[in-house]
């Protein structure tokens, strides 16, 4: 089985946000990488990871960094690919906008798809909407994920509708 997802975090401190991605991904049966490139500490790795990565298979990355965030940027200049970014909120970040303004701040024609700070599940979930446009059956599983995600809604409020209070009126 040949990764079609890469999934790449500047530092492992940073996998309990990526993980959620990863999990996605698993659960719609995406096969995926994930691998560490810092794009201060390798940016040479970076830049051939990037460059090689269509070669090798890959049709989106995914790729999670904090503070100076860099590591997205640097991944889309050097491919054509699809790079979706997760802005990570470290613990010396203020908010983790120091992040966010790095990603979604790209010069014409290198651009990033940004998600929310730490939503790595979202930037999970973009990817699979984009190769399900060209796989009837990865379609036919984002299409059931979906539609779990309106049976959990319904189920919360059927269990809302039981909670009693003295002037609740539904």
């Amino acid at each position: 089985m040949k990764p079609i997802v890469s999934i790449i975090m500047g530092s492992t401190s940073d996998m309990p946000v990526m993980e959620q991605a990863a999990k996605f991904l698993d659960e719609m049966e995406v096969p995926f990488e994930i691998n560490a490139l810092s794009a201060h500490r390798t940016p040479k790795k970076v830049e051939k990871f990037a460059a090689e990565a269509a070669e090798r298979g890959i049709k989106i990355i995914i790729a999670g960094a904090g503070l100076a965030a860099h590591l997205p940027g640097v991944i889309a200049a050097s491919t054509t690919l699809p790079v979706i970014g997760i802005p990570i909120k470290a613990t010396n970040s203020p908010e983790g906008l120091d992040a966010v303004f790095s990603i979604i701040q790209m010069p014409p024609g290198i651009p990033v798809a940004t998600v929310g700070i730490n939503a790595a599940k979202n930037a999970a979930i973009i990817a699979v909407q984009i190769l399900a446009l060209s796989n009837n059956d990865l379609n036919e599983r984002f299409i059931n994920y979906k539609k779990s995600l309106s049976e959990k809604i319904i189920k919360a409020n059927k269990e809302l509708s039981e909670i009693k209070f003295k002037f609740k009126t539904n």
